[in-house]
């Protein structure tokens, strides 16, 4: 970009801070536009990367230098933010996490694992409705795996799509090539539903069911944390900010989640499950923030620090996800793969409300926790939050998120392995 005859100049890493912050500036400004009490809030962040994305992608990779360069600096926006937010959110979660598990321990596998089986039940449906309009069944059961990964809004389970696609046609590689394509292309087109469609619905179920919210913030199950703060004033600071101990948490949690665990059986020879950045950061910080300190240490970071990264974190993971999922986004849209990823994100919200709510009678904020964690929805937590006005919620969020994570990697495997 070069403005004025060449007086200002804004070129490579600059340009790319350049064009983060100004989508930032935009996706704010979108979300604080409220009607009927619904917000896009931190999402609208979303849908303007998405739109700069489609409109701009070309002109971002041209003045960068390289689509290498465009997509590896995108890709480090997203990531960090990921640590970042879950990070975050699992040290708030942490004092309250064990006790909140130990009591609801069942309820939120059943409910957890229901969600993933529900999204994938709705994969298996809409291939039945579709495939006779579709000249490739296996190309078609890779987009909707994708667009399955992309309503669910899980990057393990897009991973994990792709890698069992390259391994079931491994012996033909230009098939195995093209059907990765396609996983991509449907989790490009899924993503925007799947990341607006869960914030929405976190905030109409309250509205609809006219709940009370300072009645239900106190239905939520809590953990007297008054022993903690007698002692922390009596504990060593690393740091005023916290950050070394956010930072240890962040670094561990990034060893866990690459550690890869081998699959074995049809299809999955080569392919290894892990937790990812994401799963190993947040059991990182559930454990930091469950004890809180070693020996005279704090290992605890303040709470204002957390929400300030916490909020930091998912700017730059929408930012980076919606700039890249735009690129894509309009060059292989079709309306009714766009449709199939739809149903893929409300019928698992439908299924997990009613089993959350009948079912399990689980009390709403938990129930809407449990489902933002189900639905592997890191934008809806942050919304969540912001609606019922409470921290408590991530405790739940951060129950089911693991199993939802196992469970949707497995299903996505398990879709290629079985229609493949």
């Amino acid at each position: 970009m070069e403005l004025f005859d060449g007086v200002i100049r804004v070129m490579g890493v600059p340009f790319m801070m350049l064009f983060l912050m100004v989508i930032v500036c935009l996706g704010y400004l979108l979300g604080r536009i409220t009607i009927k009490g619904i917000s896009l809030g931190t999402a609208g962040v979303f849908v303007v990367a998405l739109l700069f994305g489609a409109l701009f992608y070309e002109d971002f990779k041209e003045i960068l230098g390289s689509a290498a360069t465009a997509k590896n600096g995108l890709k480090i926006a997203e990531n960090m933010g990921l640590v970042f937010f879950v990070t975050s959110v699992g040290f708030i979660a942490g004092p309250k996490f064990f006790n909140n598990l130990k009591k609801n321990f069942k309820s939120y596998i059943l409910l957890g694992a229901s969600i993933i089986l529900a999204g994938g039940l709705s994969c298996v449906l809409c291939y039945f409705v579709g495939r006779g309009f579709e000249d490739d069944h296996k190309e078609f059961i890779a987009i909707l795996d994708g667009l399955l990964s992309g309503a669910l809004t899980t990057t393990p389970g897009f991973t994990a799509a792709k890698d069992t696609v390259v391994n079931f046609y491994a012996a033909n590689p230009e098939l195995a090539a093209r059907y990765e394509s396609a996983v991509t292309v449907g989790y490009g087109i899924a993503y925007l539903f799947g990341v607006i469609g869960v914030v929405l619905f976190v905030q109409l179920i309250p509205k609809l069911a006219k709940a009370n919210m300072e009645e239900e913030r106190k239905k939520i199950t809590s953990v007297d944390l008054g022993t903690a703060k007698v002692h922390s004033g009596k504990l060593l600071e690393i740091d005023d900010m916290g950050l070394c101990a956010f930072a240890a948490a962040a670094a561990v949690g990034l060893i866990i989640g690459n550690i890869r665990v081998p699959l074995s059986g049809k299809g999955l020879d080569g392919i290894c499950f892990s937790l990812t950045t994401t799963g190993g950061a947040l059991v990182s910080s559930l454990v930091f923030g469950h004890f809180s300190r070693i020996g005279r240490i704090s290992i605890m970071p303040p709470t204002k620090t957390l929400k300030n990264l916490r909020e930091l974190g998912l700017m730059l993971f929408l930012a980076g996800a919606g700039i890249s999922g735009g690129a894509d986004f309009v060059k292989f849209f079709k309306p009714i793969y766009f449709l199939y990823g739809a149903v893929m994100t409300i019928l698992p919200l439908i299924v997990g409300f009613l089993i959350a709510k009948y079912l399990l009678k689980l009390p709403l904020l938990n129930s809407l926790g449990s489902i933002t964690g189900g639905m592997t929805s890191t934008p809806a937590l942050g919304t969540l939050i912001n609606v019922c006005r409470t921290e408590d919620v991530a405790a739940a969020y951060a129950a089911t998120y693991p199993i939802a994570l196992l469970a949707v990697v497995l299903v996505s495997q398990f879709l290629i392995i079985l229609f493949g």
